[in-house]
């Protein structure tokens, strides 16, 4: 069966460990992974990694793609800069298309509205708090959340948003989806096994 791509925002600030594992093993599932810019520029990473956008964010449509990953950036609190890519994430929540922000794009989502109305997670609520957005009582303290076709996690929860975003996709569930989660954010050993048989 064909999939739709999985579109990955980049920009200037990007931080590099956030969609890592989310990536990495939707790629593994047959995901093609298309880099969306601000335009076709390179960009740089909080880690200095130059990465060369496969499109810019007004070449993305949402019924051409499985998902829009969001992540957090230097950028999100320091300028509007990356405001476009909040109302493409409106755009693709429209249209019926799943959405993942984390960490500070989860900042940019409040501004936006979009989290106005839906469960939502981010660093720490009075993070979110700043933003003057009207969604506070919707905050839940977890590692990552999602409700509907919105996923959002903090800086510090990669593994828990790479889960969250496997089963909004489906493609892990159950008892691999809680093995995949247990070997890599638990180092949990015996996990590797039940994989290891999924896998067969």
């Amino acid at each position: 069966m064909s999939r739709k791509p999985v579109h990955l925002a980049v920009y200037d600030t990007f931080a590099d460990w956030e969609t890592g594992h989310t990536t990495a093993y939707l790629a593994r599932a047959g995901y093609e992974i298309r880099t969306v810019g601000p335009g076709r520029e390179t960009v740089t990473t909080i880690g200095g990694v130059r990465i060369q956008p496969d499109l810019a964010l007004d070449e993305v449509r949402p019924e051409g793609s499985s998902l829009l990953i969001l992540t957090g950036a230097d950028l999100w609190d320091s300028s509007d800069d990356l405001a476009p890519f909040a109302r493409k994430a409106r755009a693709f929540l429209d249209a019926g298309v799943p959405v993942a922000a984390i960490c500070g794009a989860t900042a940019g989502l409040a501004r936006e509205g979009l989290l106005d109305d839906r469960d939502h997670t981010s660093a720490v609520s009075f993070y979110l708090a700043a933003t003057g957005y009207s969604g506070a009582e919707r905050y839940v303290d977890a590692d990552a959340v999602t409700d509907g076709r919105l996923v959002t996690a903090g800086p510090t929860e990669p593994v828990a948003f790479a889960r969250e975003v496997f089963r909004l996709l489906g493609v892990y569930e159950g008892e691999v989806l809680d093995a995949w989660y247990r070997l890599f954010h638990d180092s949990d050993a015996e996990a590797y096994a039940v994989l290891e048989k999924a896998a067969r």
